[in-house]
C-alpha cells in the first residue's frame, strides 16, 4: 500500500533548490580543479637563472637576494643593499639602510 506522501508532486521551490545546490557543487569542483592545475603549472616552471658568481665587498656577508630583469641585489648583514648589473656583474649602487 502506498503512503499519501508518495503521490504528492515535488514543490517547485524544492526542485529549484536541489538544482541550485547541484550547480554550485559542480562550480566548486571546477574551481578546485582550476586552482590545482594553476598551482601545478606555476610550480613546475623553472626558476630564473641566478648569477654564477657574486663578488661582495670585503667584510660583508649576504642576508637576502632579489633580482630584476637587468639587475640583482644582495642585502648584507651590515644593513646595506648592494645592487649589481646583471650583464656585467659590476656593483652599480649601494644603499645604506637606517
Amino acid at each position: 500500500m502506498q503512503s499519501p506522501s508518495d503521490n504528492l508532486p515535488e514543490p517547485p521551490n524544492l526542485r529549484f533548490l536541489r538544482r541550485l545546490v547541484t550547480v554550485l557543487t559542480l562550480v566548486m569542483i571546477g574551481g578546485l580543479l582550476v586552482i590545482t592545475s594553476l598551482l601545478v603549472i606555476r610550480f613546475s616552471q623553472t626558476a630564473p637563472a641566478l648569477p654564477d658568481d657574486i663578488t661582495l665587498p670585503d667584510g660583508t656577508s649576504p642576508q637576502a637576494f632579489t633580482q630584476g630583469t637587468t639587475w640583482y641585489a644582495v642585502v648584507t648583514t651590515d644593513n646595506r643593499i648592494l645592487i649589481y648589473d646583471r650583464l656585467t656583474g659590476t656593483l652599480t649602487q649601494t644603499v645604506q639602510i637606517d
